[in-house]
């Protein structure tokens, strides 16, 4: 399965992202991408970022699949439509002890 997703480049504490089209069973430091779709820069201006839209909808209409942040950062520059989605890790809700009941006889 193909994938958008953002690839760090950049120097220490100087992240700026790719926007890279890569399939899904490599990680995102392989540096194996099949297309370079624009780039992100988080750390400038909101309208610092480069992204070919044309090719992204192409690869969406073809079956490629966003990542979160992705997706949400295409809602915000208005590329594509749809809620933004919690990229953030989930929370496991804490386990409160279960005590088994006395038998009171």
């Amino acid at each position: 399965m193909l994938m958008i997703r953002l690839q760090r480049v950049g120097r220490i504490h100087e992240p700026t992202f790719r926007v890279v089209l890569v399939d899904s069973k490599r990680g995102p430091k392989s540096g194996q991408f099949l297309e370079v779709l624009g780039n992100h820069d988080t750390r400038k201006a909101k309208n610092n970022s480069h992204m070919e839209t044309e090719r992204i909808k192409f690869w969406i209409s073809k079956g490629a699949q966003l990542s979160d942040t992705m997706k949400n950062l295409l809602i915000t520059k208005k590329i594509i439509t749809g809620k933004k989605v919690n990229a953030l890790p989930k929370k496991r809700p804490i386990k409160k002890e279960v005590t088994s009941p006395e038998k009171t006889s």
